[in-house]
């Protein structure tokens, strides 16, 4: 298999790999959790779907010879590249729907091979899915289902995986955009340097992925955007090369590289990046500060954020969502700080930090503070069911319980409100489409001087043949509100076909035909990822 039939594969349906369980113990847990969230105690599970009890459509068209030796047609290759990592995309493969997987599944090697798939795509009228780590939760590589293509060729940068190049003296590195984060750090460790930039889907999810849909790391602040990691790029094109000078900054015109950022594949397959790296932290300090009162707790995170601080975690949970993850006994919000260091120990940036929080009102356990997540059991209660969410989608959904996420940011000035209209609104979408009462909660996973980060997440219990329906309907409501009360469609959660609606009332349009000019350009056969950042003409 082209594939690579050596390592282990990834579930065509889920997340990880297969064979990865989750434990009975782990289930009771959760439906624990579940029952005490939305009043459900019948769990019954719909089976996962088997590769033979899948049927999908043959391939529409034929691969040529001279790339035959780099493209795969095999039924799990195809099933592995219809979806992406989202709830809709589990709920489709859970209920064995895969109307529209791509036609073949290309691997290049070199860029020359993209270069020959671009060719073969322009000369047959078909559709081209730039494929990372398909965590995308947005339906970023899902096949596109316009009918001006004959077809549709996911192409798998899972080769393009080496780092090649390491600047010590400048703390920076060249890295192949296939890579993905596991990879990535295992082959930077030699020099003592990290990118230190994690995600939740970082196990999975490649440096190029990461560039072209503008990710955010888990970090509070400084190491958050990728935007802010990414020095030049190489992009190949199906009208050239185009390849970025490296400069620690420049001012000489409008950067290049700021095109690619968040393109989504859209105007070509990024193959290569220069990236800032970091010393590995040895100064450690973490904490659980409890607030009974979440307006005090918002305005010492708002104060902390304006301290010049930098805390490596600040991140600010509803007492509803503690109570989920055993970090709460429901009578507290928290406030779960971290800071780190590769320099100097951080005692002092966490006792401002604290005492920021103690004039809010904020009280914490001194014997809990240590060097890591591990010395507070409030905060590794948390940041282990976070780190398990992903593993727990596909049974969920199987159950009929649908767990959303919805992240944005606003000014600080507009955050009470919308929190309030989000939740409101997403209470009352759970109820009209299920009939039933769910769950909503928010909290920061990032902070800025002049605003957060609001991570919203909700759970419902659904019909389990109806959950992608339903799903959808909740979404639209929810991402209504987030956008009618001020907040931008997605912090880090990239567009993909899902947010489009959104985004295309968010950016100018002036600035929408400057983009469509642009993909003329690069692409005039609009053959590259059609649908993600306009529809194709």
């Amino acid at each position: 298999m082209h594939g690579g039939s050596q390592e282990r594969r990834r579930k065509f349906y889920g997340w990880g790999y297969e064979g990865d369980e989750v434990t009975p113990a782990e289930m009771v847990e959760f439906e624990q959790a579940w029952t005490k969230l939305l009043g459900v105690t019948d769990f019954s599970a719909l089976p996962f779907p088997t590769e033979d009890s899948v049927k999908i459509r043959d391939p529409r068209v034929k691969v040529p010879a001279s790339l035959q030796h780099i493209c795969a047609t095999d039924k799990y290759d195809r099933l592995y590249h219809t979806y992406g990592s989202g709830t809709v995309d589990v709920a489709f493969s859970i209920r064995g729907e895969f109307r529209n997987p791509p036609d073949a599944v290309a691997y290049p090697r070199t860029e020359d091979d993209i270069v020959q798939i671009y060719r073969w795509c322009e000369n047959d009228n078909l559709a081209a899915v730039p494929y990372g780590g398909g965590t995308s939760v947005v339906g970023g590589v899902n096949p596109p289902s316009h009918d001006r293509y004959r077809g549709v060729v996911s192409i798998d940068m899972k080769y393009f995986n080496k780092v090649l190049e390491i600047d010590k003296a400048s703390q920076s590195a060249r890295i192949q955009a296939g890579i993905l984060g596991p990879d990535l750090e295992r082959q930077l460790k030699p020099s003592g340097l990290t990118m230190r930039f994690f995600l939740q889907a970082w196990e999975f999810s490649s440096l190029g992925g990461w560039i072209a849909t503008r990710a955010a790391g888990h970090f509070a602040t400084v190491y958050t955007q990728i935007d802010d990691h990414v020095q030049s790029l190489k992009v190949v094109t199906p009208s050239g090369n185009i390849e970025s000078r490296r400069f620690p900054t420049s001012g000489a015109g409008p950067n290049p590289d700021r095109l690619f950022l968040g393109s989504e594949g859209a105007l070509g397959i990024i193959t290569e990046a220069w990236v800032r790296l970091h010393k590995r932290p040895v100064h450690r300090q973490m904490a659980s500060v409890r607030f009974a009162d979440y307006d005090k707790a918002v305005e010492a995170t708002r104060v902390i954020s304006q301290a010049n601080l930098y805390p490596a975690s600040a991140r600010l949970v509803e007492r509803e969502e503690a109570v989920y993850t055993g970090s709460s006994d429901g009578s507290y919000d928290i406030l779960v700080l971290g800071f780190e260091s590769a320099d100097r120990p951080v005692d002092a940036l966490m006792k401002r930090a604290l005492e920021i929080c103690g004039d809010h009102g904020g009280k914490w356990d001194d014997t809990a503070l240590g060097g890591d997540a591990n010395a507070d059991k409030s905060a590794k209660n948390w940041r282990d069911k976070f780190l398990r969410g992903p593993y727990l989608r596909e049974y969920a959904i199987a159950r009929g319980v649908m767990r959303e996420t919805m992240e944005t940011c606003v000014p600080w000035s507009g955050f009470a409100h919308l929190r309030e209209h989000v939740k409101a609104e997403t209470h009352r979408a759970i109820r009209e489409v299920t009939g039933r009462p769910g769950s909503v909660t928010c909290r920061f996973t990032h902070i800025y001087p002049d605003g957060p980060a609001p991570y919203f997440t909700w759970f419902a219990y659904g019909d389990k043949m109806r959950v992608p329906e339903q799903y959808m309907a909740i979404k639209k409501i929810a991402e209504q509100a987030m956008v009618d009360a001020g907040g931008t469609v997605t912090h880090h959660h990239a567009l993909g076909r899902d947010h489009r609606p959104w985004y295309d009332k968010e950016r100018p349009e002036l600035f929408c035909s400057a983009m469509k000019a642009a993909k003329d350009i690069f692409d005039p056969k609009m053959i590259l990822n059609p649908g993600i950042l306009f529809d194709p003409s």
